[in-house]
């Protein structure tokens, strides 16, 4: 009895330990130093006590438990802010630790980290680092001295809260955007991002990851809100929208105008809700865009606005004055193909410019804006209706009776009209269509009278068509001889005889002037015979201009023109046949480019470099090219490059090394600012295309076809991002970097690359200065940002054309000086 009684107390004391060890204590901090670890059931809240800091998991039944380290608001319950959103605790051993420097760091149980906030500016010299939240839901680490190290708000997931950003630092490359959850229970990575694309003038838009398009386009800003979402139009009385645009930085970010509670959420369906708290401390669904099938991008196509029909579906029709592009494929319901002019636009015969009322801008991808919203509309309208290729403008700034100037740059997509929302464009039009305007009966009239008339025309303009054709010919032949060019002029019936008629077998490719066909002639030489369809437009002068240039030039990186053809109408350049074709049938096609190693590479760079410096100063003319790319780049047997299509090509006397055009040609992507905008074009012109061709050749992708699922810059914007982030060994393509040992020069030649598309022509290298660099070793000069870079004070001029050789077309803008 005595031996049990005295077994009572210890068996009580056990008994009362395992109880007290069953619980934990939570502590709720509102600061956390060093000297803290926040664990699994400990909280860090606001000083008002609105939001906090903590470990939760969506599924208390699971085991093991999915635990995240998040930030959320405390009544009603909602997560904001997920530090390991892709990398999730298992069980309840997670903490959150703050070392005296100021590193902040998740752990699980194993001392693992999971999560850092990586500051940058941390160091062994922080004084008294602590971790808090301020009253709008921004977790702060700083230290005494209010050095801030890192902030919450510089690292959104999928939801804005007042005050936070979205948008770019262009001096730091940091980039404000939102990234969808997985699923409602799942903040891992999801498929929707929302951002600010900087292209042109900066819009808001909305992806889908590994879809190269938007999904939807919330449009530019217009000082009051997004042309795209008539949402903020009506939530103007409760919110303060602030767009912030410099050369620094743009942004966009919102506060309330009075005490409310709100927050915009980028759910995992690709949705955009903003959520309001009601007085009853609940989550009240605003608004969500897209609002209705409309808004999805560019569903109707070019020049063609949708709109919502009785049935609550998309109906897709033309802008007065456009036409459907293909009236087969052309549905009541969807018109993706879209419009083009009823009446063509003629630039040389004064186009009109129609006002569209109440629209969402086009996609301005593709544009130039004026920064400092200094000009006035008739500013913007002379603007525009200097260059050919503006196809609208705008104000950029709807506030004060308007301001600033909004230009465009190829098809106008994603358009809508508003019955009490949107903007005005000034679309260009041919002079036709407002000078008939009105006169349908007259016509009429005029129209039996003229058909005879038109008989009569018919019938003398065939007879005159027939002389001419021989008198052109002989014209054309009488010039050549003129000129004194030593180049055997071929007969029409040997060119026939080489190509088996033109035979489709023979075919190699259509050229930007004409089809392109393989031939063999009577010796057995090998022949490529380029020539000139009588539907090429733009084609005359630049035939002529390429024989008498390349006629005078040899190099052994130059391709050579053995002859030409010139009979009646037909025109054709007889040149030596490229067996591997050109050097853009290889870099761009993920399987091909393979047979192009390193060593291959580098001998094409090199050749193409020489064959520029030939042109530029040691041939008997200077010669600047003006349509350096990876289509006029053709390889022979053993791969060595030569330069091709001098049809665009413009030749200088004596010291003159530069001069300006009103008739702006080239490739959209290789042409640099200065030529694009205002004409000017110089040998620099051809180093900055040069510099685009060397990162095509060493990274396998176009730089106007560019995409990257991070960010939206092209192929120059994406180098320059991991040159300035020290992360270059990222460019080259894959398969290079595991075949060769030589990183070195692969890296030089990016430096060079990159010094050759700065901004400025001054600051880029001549061909000379080029060619010695990939000769040595020594140091190279920084080089600044490149041209085309952001694209924001300058149109971009990588939109998408018609193709000549991989997507690309040589074209022509005239420009009013």
């Amino acid at each position: 009895m005595l031996q049990s009684m005295e077994k009572i107390p210890s068996l009580f004391w056990v008994s009362l330990f395992l109880l007290s060890s069953s619980f934990s204590v939570s502590l709720d901090y509102s600061v956390i130093t060093p000297r803290e670890s926040l664990k699994d059931g400990d909280t860090l809240s606001s000083s008002d006590n609105v939001f906090q800091l903590g470990f939760f998991s969506f599924d208390q039944e699971e085991q093991p438990q999915h635990r995240f380290l998040g930030l959320w608001y405390k009544q009603p319950f909602a997560v904001v802010w997920v530090a390991n959103r892709n990398n999730p605790l298992y069980g309840t051993s997670g903490f959150l630790n703050l070392s005296s420097r100021g590193d902040l760091k998740l752990f699980d149980g194993e001392h693992r980290a999971l999560w850092s906030s990586s500051s940058s500016k941390a160091s062994k010299t922080a004084k008294n680092p602590y971790l808090k939240i301020n009253c709008t839901g921004n977790l702060l680490l700083s230290d005494e001295d209010e050095v801030l190290s890192w902030q919450s708000f510089d690292d959104p997931m999928n939801t804005i809260l007042a005050g936070m950003k979205l948008g770019k630092n262009f001096k730091t490359q940091k980039e404000w955007s939102l990234t969808s959850w997985k699923t409602m229970k799942d903040p891992s990575t999801g498929e929707f991002t929302l951002s600010l694309d900087t292209r042109g003038f900066p819009q808001l838009i909305l992806k889908k990851k590994g879809d190269p398009s938007y999904s939807y386009r919330l449009g530019s800003w217009n000082g009051l809100s997004f042309t795209g979402a008539p949402a903020m139009g009506r939530e103007n009385s409760l919110f303060d929208y602030k767009f912030t645009s410099s050369e620094q930085e743009v942004n966009y970010s919102w506060t309330p105008r009075r005490q409310l509670v709100s927050r915009l959420v980028l759910n995992n369906t690709g949705k955009l809700q903003r959520f309001i708290q009601s007085k009853q401390h609940q989550w009240i669904l605003a608004n969500t865009a897209p609002e209705d099938e409309c808004d999805y991008y560019s569903i109707c196509g070019a020049y063609a606005v949708c709109g919502i029909n009785s049935k609550n579906t998309a109906s897709c029709s033309c802008l007065q004055g456009f036409k459907p592009k293909s009236g087969r494929q052309w549905n009541i319901s969807r018109g993706a193909d879209g419009c083009v002019h009823e009446t063509p636009t003629n630039c040389g015969k004064k186009d009109i410019f129609v006002r569209f009322p109440g629209m969402k801008l086009p996609d301005t991808s593709w544009s130039w804006y004026d920064s400092r919203n200094k000009m006035t509309l008739e500013d913007c309208r002379i603007k525009c209706s200097s260059n050919c290729s503006c196809t609208a403008y705008a104000n950029t700034d709807i506030r004060e009776g308007g301001k600033g100037c909004l230009l465009w740059f190829g098809d106008l997509v994603d358009m809508r009209e508003y019955s009490s929302f949107g903007q005005d464009v000034y679309i260009r039009m041919g002079f036709a269509k407002k000078e008939f305007k009105g006169r349908e009966k007259v016509g009429m009239v005029v129209g039996s009278v003229m058909s005879i008339a038109v008989v009569l025309v018919a019938v003398f303009a065939c007879c005159r068509k027939r002389i001419l054709k021989r008198y052109r010919g002989e014209n054309w032949r009488k010039g050549i001889e003129e000129e004194e060019l030593d180049l055997p002029i071929l007969d029409i019936k040997m060119i026939s005889i080489a190509t088996d008629d033109f035979s489709h077998v023979n075919f190699l490719g259509r050229g930007g002037f004409g089809p392109v066909y393989k031939g063999r002639l009577e010796d057995g030489q090998e022949i490529a015979v380029k020539t000139l369809s009588a539907c090429s437009g733009q084609g005359v002068e630049e035939f002529k201009n390429e024989v008498k240039l390349i006629a005078k030039l040899q190099h052994r990186n130059l391709v050579r023109l053995l002859g030409c053809c010139i009979q009646c109408e037909e025109r054709m350049l007889i040149y030596e046949y490229m067996p591997n074709k050109s050097l853009d049938f290889f870099i761009f096609d993920e399987r091909r480019s393979k047979e192009l190693d390193w060593e291959k590479r580098m001998n094409i760079i090199n050749g193409i470099a020489r064959g520029l410096l030939y042109l530029h100063q040691d041939s008997r003319l200077r010669i600047i090219h003006r349509d350096l790319k990876a289509g006029n780049v053709l390889l022979d047997a053993d791969m060595n490059p030569k330069i091709s299509d001098f049809g665009l090509a413009k030749s200088f006397g004596g010291d003159q090394s530069e001069s300006s055009t009103k008739r702006v040609v080239g490739t959209y992507g290789y042409m640099p600012p200065e030529y694009a905008i205002d004409g000017h074009f110089s040998v620099k012109s051809d180093v900055f295309s040069f510099g685009v061709l060397v990162l095509e050749i060493i990274t396998g992708k176009t730089n106007r076809g560019f995409h990257h699922a991070d960010h939206d810059l092209n192929l120059l914007g994406h180098v320059w991002k991991l040159w300035i982030e020290d992360r270059e060994i990222e460019v080259p393509e894959e398969n290079l970097l595991k075949e060769t040992c030589n990183v070195s020069e692969i890296l030089r030649c990016i430096h060079v690359a990159l010094l050759c598309v700065q901004q400025k022509p001054e600051d880029r290298p001549n061909m000379a200065s080029v060619v010695l660099m990939f000769g040595s070793d020594g140091s190279l000069p920084h080089p600044k940002q490149p041209g085309f870079f952001t694209n924001r004070n300058v149109p971009d001029v990588s939109s998408s054309l018609s193709l000549r050789s991989v997507n690309e077309v040589s074209i022509t803008m005239l420009q009013g000086r």
